[in-house]
């Protein structure tokens, strides 16, 4: 039983929603023990600039952004750990994690905050611009801004892909929307607000092939008809993919209402509260909508003080 830590709040997941819930945790004097989790600060170590976090008026990169966020929790004392949660259970009063390397930990409270992953196409060529952040996004909303004036290609046939099509047709010149069957997976009226902007181009049953480049940035992407394997490339500085992100929430599935996607629902609109008490969420694990780092930021405050309050009705 030696092996068993007792701790009053675990973070699970760094981003913005966790390292802001650290910081009010901490402050409200729980001791939180954040574990950063696959990827170490979110999906914001793979943007390159962060122009739209109120409070950078030159911007910031998101590298450095969480570096600076990490550092103000742990200015407050917070416990950040190296490493991630692979199992929990929430069937008890007392809520148990345990991390990769088997050891075990009991919590008074525990804040999800483990983030969404983008789904991408899985291209070598994709992966390769995405890592040097040469012109391959995951977020017109994020990046948009630095193709003003400029051609892009964007992935995806739903209501997001449709959304940021949109996006984007009013800072490029021009949109080419590359999607994969002969319809739109998206509702009516949004597939119809994208086939009436003028500057925005829709290829059917079109796939990627290949993201071309100077091996610095894009160029290009080539692509190929499905239906005729005709191959064609367009010229293009940006390549936006739209089909969908994943929450990392699998390990919470047998104890947390989620819906069909994935995403944690709330108990209580407005609030951070789960459907097991004590357990809270904060940031893109449950919000398919914003999905700003912003947003996940304000989140975390919420998770942090609906703990406390948790706490506090308990007698702690």
């Amino acid at each position: 039983m030696s092996d068993i830590e007792k701790v009053t709040c675990l973070i699970i997941g760094s981003g913005p929603a966790g390292y802001t819930a650290a910081i009010y945790a901490a402050r409200a004097d729980m001791k939180p023990v954040l574990y950063q989790g696959m990827q170490p600060g979110g999906q914001l170590t793979t943007t390159n600039e962060v122009e739209n976090f109120p409070g950078y008026p030159e911007g910031v990169t998101g590298p450095d952004m969480m570096v600076q966020l990490q550092k103000q929790a742990e200015r407050f004392e917070t416990d950040v750990r190296f490493g991630f949660i692979t199992k929990v259970d929430f069937s008890g009063e007392v809520h148990k994690a345990w991390t990769e390397d088997g050891h075990e930990i009991h919590a008074d409270t525990v804040i999800i905050s483990t983030g969404a992953s983008a789904k991408y196409l899985g291209l070598e060529s994709e992966q390769k611009y995405l890592q040097l952040g040469g012109g391959v996004s995951a977020c017109a909303v994020c990046d948009g801004f630095f193709y003003r004036g400029q051609k892009t290609v964007i992935v995806g046939a739903g209501d997001s892909a449709c959304e940021e099509a949109h996006y984007l047709s009013k800072l490029c010149e021009k949109v080419t929307m590359l999607v994969r069957r002969d319809e739109f997976r998206a509702s009516k009226i949004m597939a119809e607000r994208v086939k009436n902007t003028e500057n925005i181009e829709i290829l059917y049953n079109t796939e990627t092939e290949e993201v071309l480049g100077d091996g610095q940035v894009v160029t290009g992407v080539r692509v190929k008809n499905n239906k005729t394997g005709e191959e064609s490339t367009i010229e293009a500085t940006g390549f936006f993919v739209a089909i969908g992100h994943k929450p990392n929430t699998d390990i919470f599935a047998d104890y947390i209402n989620l819906d069909e996607t994935g995403y944690i629902k709330y108990e209580k609109p407005g609030t951070s509260l789960t459907n097991v008490p004590g357990v809270f969420v904060a940031g893109d694990a449950a919000d398919h909508v914003y999905r700003q780092a912003v947003t996940a930021a304000g989140t975390g405050c919420m998770a942090a003080l609906d703990a406390e309050r948790y706490l506090a009705a308990k007698g702690h």
